[in-house]
């Protein structure tokens, strides 16, 4: 690992300054709307509940720096919820022996994709929409599309907490600083920005892409095991619908926080901030009586002018580059 440079302090400052200064905007709009907003419960609250879409995020991060995409991820959630579901409840396998089953049907979810895509060359769009149909029907045909109410069995995972923060929200701020650390600090990072940059300037280097493109896939197939774990442990319950749109929600986030659609750039504690911003303009909005339609609408219009602004603001620095 390299040691942390002035530029790169710089460089800190310029990805994340703009993102701090945009929710903290946020969060001022709507304590000045509501008097409710502005409070220890509330922030607790959304730190609580944001937990799955930050994890799925931070796989969809990596994803997307690789220059791929996963339209699965929902679909694998529910899948790997309704695994841990019908083993607790119909299988009557004990909770050690149930969740790496959950883990193991995401890690193979992830696999899947990632084989499929290289092995013939395919466009990982088509293949992980392919997979998002295939693991909710899945989810459908093991719990007979029937949720699996499980109830205190697992309710310990999502139920401790400390000082008000859920043990399951510490877990995802510490995989966000992993995660983090791995893309700018290491050698599989620079790998993943270089595959993402020109995927045939690495390969003619000498370096296989292949393995680093599989481990990203697999990566994200075991992030999204740990959320489906966590939302199943939140709501006491296996729903084969369960993550529908998530999807959505993490390739919002990544946007949000500055991730090229194009692959070769990310950060993962932008995509934090993506995931906040969002948590907190669905919150606010709520909070001030808007209606869902109204929601989709903003939050649709903020994350085209966030990719409006961030196109500007990497032709700006290109330009001063060169």
């Amino acid at each position: 690992m390299n040691s942390f440079s002035t530029s790169d302090f710089r460089r800190l400052v310029t990805d994340y300054l703009g993102m701090a200064v945009a929710l903290a905007a946020l969060i001022t709009v709507f304590s000045l709307s509501t008097e409710h907003f502005f409070s220890a419960t509330t922030f607790r609250t959304i730190a609580n509940q944001i937990p799955s879409v930050l994890l799925i995020s931070v796989g969809m991060t990596y994803v997307l720096v690789i220059a791929e995409i996963d339209l699965s991820v929902g679909s694998v959630l529910g899948l790997c919820s309704a695994v841990l579901g019908v083993a607790l409840t119909k299988w009557g396998w004990p909770l050690w022996l149930a969740l790496p089953a959950a883990l193991g049907a995401g890690l193979a979810s992830g696999a899947f994709n990632g084989l499929v895509s290289l092995r013939w060359r395919l466009p990982s769009f088509i293949v992980t929409l392919g997979m998002l149909e295939m693991a909710r029907g899945g989810a459908h045909a093991v719990t007979k599309s029937q949720t699996q109410y499980i109830g205190a069995a697992i309710e310990g995972i999502a139920g401790a907490s400390v000082f008000g923060l859920s043990l399951p929200f510490l877990l995802a701020i510490v995989i966000v600083v992993v995660a983090q650390l791995v893309l700018s600090r290491t050698v599989f990072g620079r790998y993943m920005v270089a595959v993402g940059t020109n995927e045939e300037a690495v390969r003619l280097s000498g370096i296989d892409p292949r393995p680093i493109k599989l481990a990203v896939f697999l990566i994200t197939g075991f992030l999204v095991a740990l959320a489906a774990i966590i939302d199943t442990s939140r709501f006491q319950s296996a729903n084969p619908n369960a993550g529908t749109g998530f999807e959505l929600q993490a390739i919002a986030a990544a946007v949000i926080g500055g991730t090229s659609l194009m692959g070769g750039r990310g950060s993962i504690v932008s995509t934090f901030f993506g995931v906040l911003i969002i948590a907190v303009l669905n919150s606010g909005l709520a909070a001030v009586g808007a209606r869902d339609e109204t929601k989709r609408l903003i939050t649709g219009a903020v994350i085209v002018v966030a990719v409006i602004v961030d196109h500007y603001r990497h032709r700006l620095a290109k330009g001063k580059g060169t």
